[in-house]
């Protein structure tokens, strides 16, 4: 599997791909409709938010976006292929996606979090700080996590799992 950065035209794609994986927690379609606008990219999104891929055998089968400026981040999206989840996709993007953030001088990093993946931010080293509304679903709240970039003990957590 490689990771490398999304190109404008993998927009859609990205767009699609995010939506099948929101589905697969089993919401329905007119719930799946609403958050429509929150999970698409747009070509010219794909540099601003600096989107990277999963890539396995020519295939995309997840992806991120990193977006703000240091030092202060948010891990706006990551989305895995519902047929490719549990082998280990996730992981490989959320520790590229800390290492980048690293990198570009974040020091920490929130995120908006679907109530489903709550549990795989927290095993990845994410604290929940509270709750967030949704841009989506009126009246519908999102945990709100947070990763220290730096803090030596997320940074062993994920050199010892890669």
């Amino acid at each position: 599997m490689d990771l490398r950065p999304a190109r404008p035209d993998e927009a859609e794609l990205l767009s699609a791909l995010a939506l099948r994986s929101k589905a697969q927690w089993g919401y329905d379609a007119r719930f799946l409709e609403a958050c429509r606008a929150d999970l698409t990219l747009h070509p010219d999104d794909i540099a601003t938010r600096r989107a990277v891929v999963a890539e396995d055998s020519g295939e995309v089968v997840g992806f991120y976006t990193l977006d703000g400026t240091p030092p202060v981040g948010e891990l706006g999206n990551l989305w895995i292929e519902p047929a490719h989840l549990r082998r280990g996709i996730g992981r490989r993007l959320w520790t590229h996606a800390i290492d980048t953030a690293r990198t570009l001088g974040f020091a920490t990093l929130l995120i908006d979090a679907d109530p489903h993946a709550e549990g795989f931010y927290a095993a990845m080293g994410a604290e929940l700080i509270g709750t967030t509304p949704s841009t989506a679903i009126p009246g519908r709240v999102l945990p709100r996590m947070r990763v220290h970039i730096g803090h030596p003990e997320v940074v062993a957590r994920f050199r010892d799992s890669t």
